[in-house]
């Protein structure tokens, strides 16, 4: 966007300026100034080296551009090109950057919204015209030339009126109807770089030259305006920045590992499952997928009976009325999927499972004595996900859940959150999971139940972290509608995290449910219940695991653990024989007597990700052994029969099996 000659810029005065202003520096020491002064004069004022390194500064605890004046008493802290909080001011000028260039090189195209996102950024542009990968090689070449440029980013404070007028006139909708919608009392910024301004809240780096040469623009998507399916399709453009070219090389061997890793390509290449439009968001399960599922499903059970769970199953279809009692309907009506019979009745498929686990727990009378009551379902849920937010096994609108609602007392809270945080860490560390992030959130603003309940549910989990000796983050407001939750985020082979599992506490749907048990005093009292998942989606667990192994699972989990592969037609029988043992030994075995030349077969299924291969021929079939292949090792090793099957069978053995 050009300058245009008839803005009016404006000083922005927070707060009322008076003759000191005294800093509060991190370290507690405080800088006293008789004027206002910005942040780079405040880095000078404590060295020139941090003065040089300085990209913008903390002003009790929002960023500030570092040319922005402070006139009033604040705790303010200097942030470096070192700190976390500088990719994120990298990114978002990155963005900035991407849509002047964009604007240079194709100037009838109008900007949307571009913010700095994970691992970079993104700009929505409105353009007739589908931009293509050359294009994406034409921008990045036109922002490194802004950038070379050293550009500062400069602020300003706008009229309403005339900002609407002035970007109106420009051409440009999109901003026009920002401006109309913000708050009466929000000030209207703008941030210039050279001739070229953007509507923004800021805050950036002091100049272009500021965001380096770690960046790159890496794929086109679609995207509807403001995320709406009933507003115009605009087109996306990301990109990816760092602080240094190290970290942007490393950051895209991760994106090209990813891509080898897809679970979606893994999926169809293995043969475990496939999409179809017809049913948007649901898992068509094939064989070998669906044997991975059980392993997953027979191992929780297990881990989930030696841990004193009952398993129950309640309905996938309920009446509209115990959804309006659980709070679903309000808090979660545009997610779920009803349907309305003749005699005019309203259901849901179910999005969660626990009304039907209260359901069952109000059953009959429980007494003090009989909490905690652990109960636990493999329950089907749906939820509608726009479909733009389907991602393979990843987002899905159909899957399964391994839940489970404990119902204790208000004094064993504690002691049973303690025990599903061990149980839900040594699960992960069984599928190789050591490196596991929890993450704390409180109450929304959208929530049912009162402030007092909320108080003492949030002080309840965090103390059992505390008492743990657990570290965790805060994650604030988002925490489940009925209750506080921690988050379980684990860390695979290649340094992504993964949310998986959770823990609620909850008071406020048992209380709208009517559950109660009899107290120590003969009176009914509410129960505390917990949600807990700790899979979390199985389908979700699935993909997890497959990009996580590269689709080589380890062998108790692996589908097919080992196929037995013939040199000649000779030994066909024997090779039957040993399917026959192996599948009796409880080994997932197949049998490959196709006449083909054993490097072949060997090929094939190292490309299927079989752990093991058994080859067999005439000096295997003589001597009653075998000789073992394991994927990804050359060296093989012949062994009896019958020590084979030994070994394997161990190997083969799940670890909640080995407790």
């Amino acid at each position: 966007m050009s300058n245009p000659k008839d803005s009016v810029e404006v000083q922005n005065s927070p707060k009322k300026s008076r003759k000191d202003v005294a800093l509060t520096l991190p370290d507690g020491s405080v800088r006293t100034f008789d004027h206002p002064v910005n942040g780079l004069d405040l880095a000078t004022d404590i060295g020139p080296g941090l003065a040089k390194a300085a990209i913008a500064v903390s002003v009790d605890g929002t960023i500030w551009d570092l040319s922005r004046e402070i006139n009033f008493d604040a705790a303010v802290s200097i942030i470096t090109r070192k700190d976390d909080l500088a990719l994120d001011l990298i990114r978002h000028d990155a963005a900035h950057v991407m849509a002047q260039a964009v604007q240079r090189l194709y100037p009838k195209t109008q900007v949307t919204i571009g913010p700095s996102i994970e691992t970079g950024f993104y700009y929505d542009f409105a353009r007739d015209e589908p931009f293509t990968p050359q294009d994406l090689e034409m921008i990045e070449s036109c922002m490194r030339e802004i950038i070379a440029c050293d550009e500062p980013f400069v602020r300003e404070v706008w009229d309403r009126e005339r900002a609407i007028k002035v970007f109106s006139d420009m051409g440009e909708k999109y901003k026009a109807e920002l401006i109309r919608e913000l708050p009466v009392d929000e000030d209207i910024t703008i941030y210039r770089q050279g001739d070229w301004f953007d509507l923004c809240r800021g805050p950036h780096l002091p100049s272009t030259g500021h965001i380096g040469e770690g960046f790159k623009l890496i794929k086109l998507a679609g995207a509807y305006w403001r995320g709406d399916s009933r507003n115009d399709m605009l087109q996306r453009v990301y990109g990816t920045a760092w602080r240094d070219k190290k970290e942007l090389e490393a950051y895209l061997l991760q994106l090209d590992e990813a891509e080898k890793r897809d679970h979606r390509r893994l999926g169809r290449e293995l043969d475990l499952f496939h999409f179809q439009e017809e049913a948007p968001g649901a898992v068509f399960w094939h064989h070998k997928g669906w044997t991975l599922f059980r392993l997953l499903i027979d191992y929780m059970r297990k881990r989930q009976e030696d841990a004193g769970y009952s398993e129950i199953s309640t309905p996938g279809v309920m009446d509209r009325s115990l959804w309006e009692t659980s709070g679903h309907w309000e808090t979660f009506r545009e997610h779920m999927y009803t349907t309305q019979t003749e005699d005019n009745r309203v259901f849901a498929l179910k999005p969660m499972n626990c009304p039907g686990g209260i359901q069952v727990f109000r059953q009959g009378i429980t007494s003090y004595k009989d909490l905690p009551k652990r109960i636990a379902e493999f329950g089907k849920v749906n939820r509608y996900e726009p479909s733009g937010a389907l991602h393979g096994l990843m987002r899905v609108r159909e899957f399964t859940q391994d839940d489970a609602h404990i119902f204790c007392t208000e004094e064993q809270i504690d002691e049973e959150c303690r025990i599903v945080v061990e149980l839900i860490l040594d699960i992960y560390r069984d599928f190789g999971f050591e490196d596991v992030a929890i993450k704390f959130s409180d109450r929304p603003e959208n929530r049912i139940g009162s402030d007092a309940i909320w108080d003492r549910l949030e002080a309840a989990l965090k103390g059992a972290l505390d008492d743990m000796d657990r570290p965790y983050t805060l994650n604030p407001g988002e925490g489940a509608f009925y209750g506080p939750k921690l988050e379980f985020v684990l860390r695979d082979a290649i340094g992504r995290d993964w949310q998986c599992g959770t823990l609620q506490v909850d008071m406020n749907l048992p209380e709208r449910f009517g559950a109660y048990y009899i107290g120590e005093d003969g009176k009914r009292q509410v129960p505390v219940m917990l949600h807990r998942a700790l899979f979390g989606s199985i389908e979700r667990f699935c993909g997890i695991l497959i990009e996580n192994y590269a689709g080589r699972l380890p062998f108790w989990l692996a589908p097919v653990q080992t196929v037995i592969c013939t040199i000649t037609d000779a030994a066909d029988e024997y090779a039957r024989e040993v399917l026959k043992t192996l599948s009796k030994a409880g080994l997932r075995a197949e049998l490959d007597i196709r006449n083909e030349k054993i490097n072949y077969k060997v090929r094939e299924h190292s490309l299927g990700k079989v752990p093991i291969l058994i080859i067999v021929g005439a000096k295997e079939h003589e001597t009653q052994s075998v000789t073992i292949r394991r994927l990804g090792i050359k060296n093989q090793e012949t062994l009896a029969l019958a020590d084979a099957i030994a070994r394997l069978s161990a190997e083969a053995e799940s670890p909640a099996d080995k407790r």
